[in-house]
């Protein structure tokens, strides 16, 4: 079992730039494809990005391609989220997870492992 903790949210204006960082404590980090999922107020929890177990394959929601970057550090066991452009919709908890998997899954069944989650506001 991997533990994580989401560090980097805040309040931000729209337009502007947040980078989210997600701290994994155990020796399997690496071994794990990774994602990042959000909940806004009264909404399902909804992928964003998830990352493979090397990071040398991503995949994005439709509704962040091209705004936010997912990223790793296996050495650092860290996970990352570049949110740029935000927007006013962008409001949510956001989580990290890892997978059971190695590679990229999209299925939020297919994460094992949760973070608490940390705020992000988006005024316009």
């Amino acid at each position: 079992q991997v533990q994580l903790v989401e560090s980097g949210g805040g309040w931000v204006q729209a337009g502007g730039s947040l980078r989210l960082s997600c701290a994994a404590s155990g020796r399997t980090f690496s071994s794990h494809a990774m994602g990042w999922f959000r909940q806004a107020p009264g909404k399902e929890r909804e992928f964003v990005a998830a990352i493979s177990w090397i990071g040398d394959s991503t995949y994005y929601a439709d509704s962040v391609l091209g705004r936010f970057t997912i990223s790793r550090d296996n050495a650092k066991n860290t996970l990352y989220l570049q949110m740029n452009s935000l927007k006013p919709e962008d409001t949510a908890v956001y989580y990290c997870a890892a997978s059971w998997s190695s590679e990229i899954v999209v299925d939020i069944t297919s994460y094992s492992s949760w973070g608490q989650g940390t705020q992000v506001t988006v005024s316009s």
